[in-house]
């Protein structure tokens, strides 16, 4: 039968561990069966007198290893496991993925998931849920599926990605691995008990730190014997699952498998490029899965990267598979902000959705605005007395109109006055200031219910000041030369002039920040038909 070599190899390797399991019992019971020996030879007169101490000695040595085991037993069999942060699926929201599911695993004659989860990533898994109190054995692990997969794959890719997944729980069900796996989570769990007693700044944790050092020292040193069994284990329970799965949709799972390189890239390019602004302003994207799928099909249009493309859209797609899609992207978005930002599950008040269509108004817009004004109270705060000699490119102050820029009014927010005071020097401590009240002014974050990813390295106080300058130009753009906010699926905030993305901004702007040379940043201005001197309109920091 097929993947019987590879849970051969599961099994063995899972016996293995519940040998160290057995082992690490007989070795607490040892002083216990001496005890009981020694008290056994006293009873039969086979010891005199002089034994007594060693007997009763043994015996209290005895109580206090039975005492610690049984201590160390119950955190291992009572600690939970980590477990993924996912949105429910039920049959009722998704009857025909069910029903999908559990073809599947008619045909590969292993037993269904009970249930069926979603989370924001590009992958999938069977996750293992404890028992309820009274259940005879352990349910079956709930399958997981990655929601990007939903909205981008076809229904028959779908069902090809997760054969070897859903065969996956044939080797689960076997009894030796799922009480192997049981005592290796346990173990993982009592080291994160451990880990977090020993650190607790409790008074009342200080008096049970010793109790949780020998916790952690116990539970790490049966990981690391148990860690080279438990690792082949798993090997073979996947060489077992994809030797199962082998025979169904064999073909489609390489499709399905480029389609996930795909999925991933977009996924991670809508996290980075378009929703990690809208986290930072306090909006989060209602429907990202929705946006995977526009971002790729701007990427496949972009870069051409299959032939019959529109063909393979014309299929249908695996989100067709719910009941309501709409209210299931919304629940995963919400998850993904939590996950990859720390916005928590129960969203604050300040905390609120944003669809597609109002993205360029409530987030490229609103960051644009309140970065500008932002750049505007720095240069306010940095007199220029403050600012260091001429820097390269500087020009002569001229006359607009009745105001002097070289001279620089307070509080007269136009482009106008910015680029002057960077054309002037001094660009060092103003991006340090702009860095400074950033932090200060990004929202703070409530406690996450996932570890938070950090999805892009922290901007560099230039980098910093240079965005602020382009929000600056593109309030500019928008206020005197008709241009608007904008978004790019693959690139985020954008600026459109004349419905055509403008992607020539950097240059100008780094030119200016970096150098204090104004010169690209007015010609650049002088094409569209923007007016530097006229005053912006700002927007909350």
């Amino acid at each position: 039968m097929a993947g019987e070599a590879g849970e051969g190899v599961a099994r063995a390797r899972a016996l293995a561990v519940l040998r160290i399991r057995g082992a690490a019992l007989g070795t607490a019971l040892l002083p216990a069966a001496g005890a009981v020996v020694l008290h056994g030879a006293a009873l039969s007169g086979r010891l005199g007198p002089g034994w007594d101490a060693v007997r009763w000695g043994v015996t209290g040595v005895a109580l206090v290893v039975l005492a610690v085991a049984a201590g160390v037993a119950a955190v291992i069999v009572r600690a939970r496991p980590a477990v993924s942060p996912t949105v429910p699926v039920t049959e009722s929201a998704a009857p025909e993925l069910y029903r999908m599911v559990r073809d599947l695993a008619d045909r590969l004659q292993v037993p269904a998931p009970p249930a069926i989860e979603l989370t924001p990533d590009c992958d999938s898994w069977l996750e293992e849920r404890r028992a309820r109190p009274g259940e005879p054995a352990p349910p079956a692990p709930v399958l997981v599926i990655g929601s990007p997969f939903l909205w981008w794959m076809r229904v028959a890719e779908l069902r090809a990605l997760l054969a070897p997944v859903v065969a996956g729980t044939g080797p689960a069900a076997d009894p030796e691995i799922a009480a192997a796996r049981r005592f290796v989570r346990g173990l993982d769990a009592a080291a994160g008990v451990a880990a977090a007693g020993t650190a607790a700044g409790h008074p009342g944790h200080r008096l049970l730190r010793p109790g949780y050092a020998f916790l952690g020292w116990s539970a790490r040193l049966l990981l690391r014997a148990c860690s080279t069994h438990a690792a082949e284990m798993e090997r073979g329970v996947a060489a077992a699952a994809s030797e199962r799965a082998q025979a169904v949709d064999y073909g489609l799972r390489i499709v399905a498998q480029e389609q996930v390189g795909l999925a991933y890239a977009g996924w991670d390019r809508l996290l980075t490029r378009v929703a990690l602004p809208a986290w930072r302003t306090g909006r989060w994207p209602s429907r990202l899965d929705a946006g995977v799928v526009a971002a790729l099909t701007e990427l496949s249009r972009r870069d051409r990267l299959a032939d019959g493309f529109e063909t393979r859209l014309g299929e249908r797609p695996a989100c067709d598979l719910l009941e309501e899609p709409g209210i299931v992207d919304e629940a995963v978005s919400l998850l993904a902000a939590g996950i990859f930002h720390g916005v928590p599950a129960e969203a604050a008040p300040e905390w609120a959705p944003v669809t597609w269509a109002r993205y360029p108004e409530e987030v490229v817009d609103r960051i644009w605005r309140s970065e500008a004004a932002r750049l505007i109270r720095v240069l306010d705060e940095v007199r220029p007395s403050a600012v260091p000699g001429p820097a390269r490119g500087r020009e002569p102050a001229r006359l607009k109109g009745s105001v002097l820029l070289g001279e620089e009014p307070e509080g007269v927010a136009t482009l106008a006055r910015i680029i002057d005071r960077l054309a002037a020097g001094g660009s060092e401590e103003l991006a340090f200031r702009i860095s400074a009240l950033a932090a200060q002014d990004e929202p703070l974050r409530p406690a996450a219910p996932a570890p938070v990813y950090q999805l892009l390295p922290r901007r560099t106080h230039h980098e910093l000041l240079a965005d602020h300058v382009a929000a600056a130009v593109c309030c500019a753009a928008i206020d005197t030369a008709g241009a608007a906010a904008g978004l790019d699926w693959l690139d985020g905030p954008t600026l459109m002039v004349a419905n055509t993305r403008r992607n020539d901004l950097s240059f100008p702007v780094l030119r200016l920040v970096e150098n204090g040379d104004p010169a690209p940043l007015r010609a650049w201005l002088t094409a569209l038909g923007v007016h530097p001197e006229k005053p912006l309109r700002l927007g909350r920091v």
